[in-house]
């Protein structure tokens, strides 16, 4: 604690720091909640920036404040109240800086926000819930005057993915390619389609919008009556399609089954989650699509699934060099989980197009 203490005292906080402790079970970065003194002060998250993951940490803050300071003047212009709840607020430095680096770690403080949980819960209700806020989220961002950087370079570029995976088949460095061919003649079918965003940004007809990029149930900020305050876990914030966050959500919240499931009966397309979340989505984030990008959307929910396998895959013919895995074909059990919610997504593809038809009213 002593030396989180030492960190702490580089920052503008308000009161005196009495306690320390983890605060939740975050994957990416170590995260904890400090209370301060007199009862009146606010109280604070330190967070130690992953700089692995997000190696340029300079243009992560200012990606992390130009957002938050965009949404927070799109919240006054609303006449909102309580706004230090609905948007996160990072705590300067003592010397006016976004983050504080001791030398070997990266460490930033934003405001704490009290009564206030998340769910990892995914249902209709939920999902209606997310589709809103996520879909408002990009709405209030749809203007920002300033450009964001990448924070991670090419994440969820299908082109750039499917040459990391001709790049390991030509290597094939565990010798695996042989016994995986049936499913990567199942990916090589698909791949023009699937590059489909690539190439309708390149022909003009497709924009990058600013996408939280990580669009779980669990990113987002519930009160005590159960309403959204905020969306939270900004770091993946950048420049993307909207196909980010709208597939990447199918992708994890509509899967009936587990992300590693063996067993493939359990693993379909949630048709009433993704009705859920879509009348969310549409509700809020209407006022600034085009229909190029409506009607790509159920293409954004077979994306996702399959971007995800052939990842996975990729790395079963590296030799597992970038998941964590369990037990040796873990990543093939992976890769062949998502292509099973692929080709359920793909048969629910008319339902989804007739379901957002009648969302938009056409």
């Amino acid at each position: 604690m002593k030396d989180l203490i030492e960190i702490l005292s580089h920052f503008a906080l308000v009161g005196e720091v009495i306690e320390i402790k983890p605060l939740g079970a975050g994957l990416i970065n170590d995260s904890y909640k400090v209370t301060t003194t007199p009862p009146e002060a606010p109280d604070y998250v330190l967070q130690r920036i992953n700089h692995t993951i997000f190696t340029d940490v300079e243009m992560l803050q200012n990606n992390f404040y130009r957002v938050t300071t965009h949404i927070r003047h799109k919240l006054e212009a609303r006449g909102e109240t309580d706004i230090d709840r609905k948007v996160l607020t990072l705590i300067p430095t003592k010397d006016h800086k976004l983050y504080y680096f001791d030398g070997e770690n990266y460490w930033r403080v934003l405001l704490f926000i009290h009564h206030a949980r998340s769910y990892d819960t995914v249902n209709p209700q939920y999902a209606y819930q997310a589709g809103r806020a996520f879909g408002d989220f990009q709405a209030m961002l749809a203007d920002i005057p300033e450009e964001l950087g990448e924070t991670i370079p090419d994440f969820h570029n299908m082109e750039f993915r499917l040459q990391q995976l001709h790049e390991a088949v030509a290597a094939d460095p565990a010798g695996r390619v042989g016994e995986v061919r049936p499913l990567l003649d199942a990916f090589e079918q698909r791949a023009h389609d699937m590059c489909r965003a690539e190439r309708l940004h390149r022909e003009g007809k497709l924009p990058k919008r600013i996408c939280h990029c990580d669009t779980k149930v669990n990113n987002m900020m519930f009160d005590e009556q159960g309403r959204v305050l905020c969306v939270v876990d900004l770091d993946t914030v950048m420049p993307s399609y909207i196909f980010s966050d709208f597939g990447d959500f199918m992708r994890t919240a509509a899967n009936t089954g587990e992300e590693d499931d063996r067993n493939l009966d359990r693993v379909n397309f949630d048709m009433e989650i993704f009705k859920a979340f879509t009348k969310g989505y549409l509700e809020t984030a209407r006022v600034f699509l085009t229909d190029v990008e409506t009607d790509n959307l159920p293409y954004a929910a077979t994306l996702f699934p399959y971007m995800q396998a052939v990842r996975f895959l990729t790395d079963y013919i590296n030799g597992d060099t970038y998941y964590k895995i369990n037990y040796p074909e873990h990543n093939l059990v992976r890769t062949r989980a998502q292509f099973k919610l692929l080709q359920s997504a793909e048969a629910a593809g008319p339902a989804m197009k007739a379901y957002i038809d009648e969302c938009l009213g056409r």
